[in-house]
């Protein structure tokens, strides 16, 4: 078994097999959106044409939506598996949340969670599409002081009940929309039948992987990991690495990997974030220049799948920085070239 060849065919991130932005995110399940800006690089570099454009078009009808959910974290899903995994992942994560609430002394009165919630309502029905500026604006013409710490509570709240998606893509700034007017509602499905979607979702596109990376990546707990895998387990297989045991799904490719490409990788991208352990493709040597212990994620360049440098993907012109083995002008000009025209498409 070679990991690093097959988790960048099997993460779509070499020879991409498909062509639409919603493709990319069906396949994964779910895609870590931490950075608002870079989430659009992280979905169009898997595509077969990167375009900016693309992406902001799916994104604003709605086959692709933000919210918090795997972990209390930013996710992308797309329009078909968003009830399903909302139904699934919701309860874990409301959990998460309630427990960052206790720990800052927050506490919220049903009483207040219902008049905040109508009021969330209201103003995604008057003005379509809203910034958390809007709902603060909301609460002010009604007298309401809040910090924006507790609004967020009562905002993620929201999207794990279905109330509230995202709304129309900005250059800087999540905007959110009512879910019923953007996302149709699909019929709910068993949980066993859930788990193992997810499960599937989840092993073809990040094989091979542990269970250890499963629990981590999805947020359920350990019981239920074990079960969306024994529900999966004609479809999956095993294989050992440096003492440990991987499943891969029958689906995982294992041919067209292609020596000497340079990968420009953004923040919080599932090439590193989809696992708990990283070692494979990053040295833990040099793991601080990826990220930080407090889950701060930087954009990292990849080199044949092994995490070598850093680049500045902010700036007009991408800055690359090395901190392991040589580099090849021609194969990461090609890199950098590829982001650029995805800018302007």
């Amino acid at each position: 078994m070679n990991p690093i060849s097959s988790r960048l065919l099997n993460q779509q991130l070499v020879a991409p097999q498909f062509s639409k932005p919603e493709e990319v995110v069906s396949h994964f399940g779910a895609m870590q959106a931490q950075e608002y800006r870079m989430m659009r690089w992280a979905v169009e570099m898997r595509t077969k044409r990167p375009s900016e454009k693309a992406f902001t078009k799916a994104f604003n009808e709605g086959k692709i939506s933000r919210l918090h959910l795997l972990r209390g974290t930013w996710q992308l899903v797309c329009a078909d598996d968003y009830w399903w995994m909302l139904d699934l992942c919701a309860p874990k994560s409301k959990q998460v949340i309630n427990g960052w609430m206790s720990s800052n002394k927050i506490i919220i009165p049903d009483e207040e969670k219902s008049m905040i919630r109508n009021l969330i309502i209201e103003t995604a029905e008057r003005k379509g599409s809203v910034s958390k500026e809007d709902f603060e604006e909301a609460l002010k013409a009604k007298g309401i002081m809040m910090d924006d710490h507790r609004l967020s509570y009562h905002i993620r709240f929201a999207e794990l009940d279905g109330v509230i998606c995202s709304g129309d893509l900005l250059p800087m700034k999540a905007t959110y929309a009512l879910s019923e007017n953007k996302i149709p509602r699909t019929e709910p499905i068993e949980r066993d039948w859930a788990l193992s979607r997810l499960a599937t979702k989840y092993f073809q596109s990040h094989s091979p992987a542990t269970l250890e990376d499963f629990v981590w990546w999805s947020g359920v707990n350990i019981g239920d990991c074990r079960r969306a895998i024994d529900l999966i387990g004609n479809h999956l297989y095993c294989d050992s690495y440096k003492g440990k045991t991987f499943y891969l799904h029958e689906s995982c490719r294992t041919r067209g990997f292609r020596k000497g490409e340079y990968l420009l990788i953004p923040p919080y991208d599932e090439y590193l974030i989809g696992y708990k352990s990283r070692d494979i493709v990053l040295d833990p040597e040099y793991k601080h220049y990826a990220h930080n212990n407090s889950g701060i994620f930087q954009p990292v360049i990849a080199h044949d799948g092994i995490i070598c440098g850093n680049w500045s993907p902010f700036k007009k012109e991408p800055v690359v920085t090395f901190f392991k083995g040589e580099h090849e002008e021609a194969e990461l000009k090609s890199s950098i070239d590829k982001y650029k025209l995805f800018k302007t498409k």
